[in-house]
């Protein structure tokens, strides 16, 4: 059901991404959406994606525009542009498409696509995932993945600054 196996073809437009979900859902499947920066990819971040994906059919990857980044992490951030982000995570198999967000939250791209699992790392309370009420509200579930210990993009950050 990927779109392609070319990473490029993988990123969809926001219209791309209704007609690949109003396709995947009359073939009967179960569509997982999870989203964030994704800013240098560590193991972590792929472990969650896999573990993501196990969670239904396919994985749709909502990443954040880099003025979103800016705005939630600040000025430094992200340190990787958006497309260089997107084509990354487009060619993990685990992946089966990437959708870029210019907002803050997730919420309009959570609406559009009207996943039947939302998934967040473990370290967000249940009550403040962005797009709860619109998966629920529809019959769907928020699953909370453990996130990684040991493994994050500040603390890859932070060695290279501190020259370890």
């Amino acid at each position: 059901m990927k779109p392609d196996a070319d990473s490029t073809t993988r990123l969809l437009t926001w219209e791309q991404v209704a007609a690949f979900v109003k396709s995947a859902r009359s073939a009967g499947r179960r569509i997982v959406f999870t989203n964030g920066v994704f800013d240098l990819l560590h193991p972590g971040h792929v472990r969650y994606l896999q573990h993501a994906r196990s969670l239904g059919d396919l994985l749709i990857v909502g990443l954040n525009a880099d003025a979103s980044v800016s705005r939630n992490k600040g000025p430094q951030r992200p340190i990787t542009p958006e497309a260089e982000r997107a084509e990354v995570l487009a060619g993990l198999d685990c992946v089966d498409a990437v959708v870029i967000f210019a907002e803050d939250t997730p919420a309009d791209i959570v609406r559009l696509v009207q996943p039947d699992v939302l998934v967040k790392g473990a370290d967000w309370p249940t009550d403040q995932v962005v797009g709860r009420d619109t998966v629920e509200a529809r019959g769907g579930r928020v699953v909370l993945v453990p996130v990684e210990q040991g493994h994050s993009t500040s603390a890859i950050v932070e060695r290279i600054r501190s020259g370890r």
